[in-house]
């Protein structure tokens, strides 16, 4: 950028008042570089052509970067608040993947300047909130610098464990979003740093910031990127699950027999972004058994609070109660865990996460629960349409779906598991499940996508097992209910006279 000539214009009263504090080599520096006469004026121009990544080389050979951080040393706070926050927007723009800034700012002790500020900003009055606006520039600023360079180290050494802790307390998300940067970024690649996250001293860390997600949201994957490595890349998910008990569990809208105090709503929150992280990266995460059997029990441990109740969920995850959703979480990460074990399976033996799942009882578990359940709509209607032929009228404590697509979640579950297993394909024979999965090849409105997935399961069952192949060719027919929709599909409902249960078998 070419310098012109400085014309020193009409400061504001407020300016002028801030430029007291400045020194003049400071100030002249600024507003040479930006061709301005105010220093507002300076830093505005400045935090706009910083943007560019030949403006932040230029300035970097013009040693920006320890002006700004002088600027910022000799601002009074409160008092040069809208100062304050320039300055730092302004050092964030330079040290954004400018290397020769970020190191310039780690030589010139950047790190310890911006944690003053934010504990100013954090610690304003007893009687005022803390500065939001200052901390999120503050934080972007060591978001950036973390990203490259020799930052990493300085950042963690000045904010572990105390300072992190403290600014994850802030239950903003324009501080939660910086801060997850921060963190992630010293630890990815930094063995010992990742080992201080996931100590004693820093799961806690992780758990408030898991608690101001759920309460306020996040806006970028910094987050995402966080949780998957503390709880799917290393083994700490079960501590980290177990420290989010009993906070701001349940609301007061909840119905007390579904809470009963067990889940807290930063645990189905958790719950709900590692499936989330699980689901998107099925390719990348080789799950682990410590995991694998946290879920499992999560699962049935919500299953058996929820199903008591009977609950007839109205709507899909998220419910809005705690409990249910944890179930339902639960549910489709183990969905996901044999999705990945399945497919890997069909190359090379299972492996052991997906062995210990099938071993701890799951399908059996699965399929008592499918029993347990009001059949599907469909289903329903051609019971009814048989009894009112017979004149009979069945009386039955089969349980309503706890939400919406839960049905579909269990099969989902039990398709996944099926896929190239022989020994999970005649667990369901010799348990009687074969008519059970057929009744789920249906369209229901409770449920989207279970005839789907019923299809996809039935065919995991059959593949490749003549036995199971041989069961369904020998289903005998037991006084059938036409209903115009199955039969487009090439199936029928039989209903067991003596037992009042359907089951849905082929046509031919």
């Amino acid at each position: 950028m070419n310098s012109l000539p400085l014309i020193r214009g009409q400061a504001t009263e407020d300016s002028m008042r801030v430029e007291l504090y400045i020194g003049e080599d400071v100030l002249q520096a600024l507003y040479s570089a930006s061709n301005s006469s105010t220093l507002q004026k300076s830093m505005e121009l400045l935090i706009e052509t910083s943007r560019t990544e030949i403006v932040r080389a230029e300035l970097a050979s013009k040693q920006m970067v320890p002006l700004v951080i002088r600027l910022i040393q000799s601002l009074p706070y409160p008092a040069a608040s809208q100062y304050l926050a320039l300055s730092l927007k302004l050092l964030r723009n330079l040290c954004a993947g400018e290397i020769a800034n970020m190191n310039s700012f780690i030589q010139h002790n950047g790190v310890e300047v911006i944690l003053n500020v934010l504990r100013s900003a954090r610690l304003c009055s007893e009687h005022t909130e803390p500065d939001y606006g200052i901390i999120r520039f503050g934080l972007q600023t060591l978001a950036n610098v973390s990203w490259g360079g020799q930052g990493q180290l300085p950042i963690w050494r000045h904010f572990f464990p105390q300072e992190f802790h403290a600014l994850a307390e802030l239950q903003r998300r324009e501080v939660c979003d910086p801060l997850c940067m921060i963190i992630y970024t010293c630890c990815d690649g930094n063995p010992e740093l990742l080992k201080e996250l996931c100590s004693e001293s820093g799961l806690p860390i992780a758990g408030e910031i898991v608690r101001t997600a759920a309460a306020v949201g996040f806006g970028e994957d910094w987050l995402k990127l966080l949780l998957s490595k503390i709880c799917l890349e290393e083994p700490h998910f079960p501590v980290l699950f177990s420290k989010l008990s009993h906070v701001g569990a349940g609301t007061k809208d909840e119905d007390a027999e579904v809470e009963n105090g067990i889940f807290s709503t930063e645990q189905a929150f958790l719950l709900k972004i590692v499936s989330e992280i699980l689901n998107e990266r099925l390719e990348d995460i080789a799950v682990r058994n410590d995991f694998t059997l946290c879920v499992l029990a999560i699962f049935k441990r919500s299953f058996e609070v929820v199903i008591g109740c009977g609950m007839r969920g109205k709507s899909g995850l998220p419910t809005g109660f705690t409990a249910i959703d944890v179930l339902g979480y639960s549910l489709t990460i183990l969905r996901d865990i044999c999705a990945v074990e399945g497919q890997r399976s069909s190359e090379e033996e299972p492996v052991d996460a997906d062995d210990m799942l099938l071993s701890s009882g799951l399908v059996e578990l699965l399929l008592c629960v499918l029993r347990s359940l009001e059949p599907p709509t469909i289903i329903k209607k051609a019971i009814k349409q048989s009894e009112n032929q017979e004149g009979t009228n069945s009386s039955c404590s089969l349980k309503p779906c706890p939400y919406r697509g839960f049905r579909r979640d269990i099969v989902a579950v039990i398709g996944n598991c099926t896929y190239r297993r022989k020994r999970v394909q005649d667990e369901i024979r010799q348990k009687n499940g074969i008519l059970l999965l057929l009744q789920q090849c249906v369209a229901d409105e409770e449920n989207p996508f279970l005839r789907e997935w019923g299809i996809w399961s039935v065919r995991n069952l059959l593949e490749g097992n003549a036995e199971n192949q041989q069961n369904v060719a020998e289903l005998e027919l037991q006084g059938s209910v036409e209903v115009p929709e199955l039969a487009g599909l090439g199936l029928r409902v039989e209903v067991d006279p003596e037992t009042r249960r359907a089951k849905l078998v082929n046509i031919s």
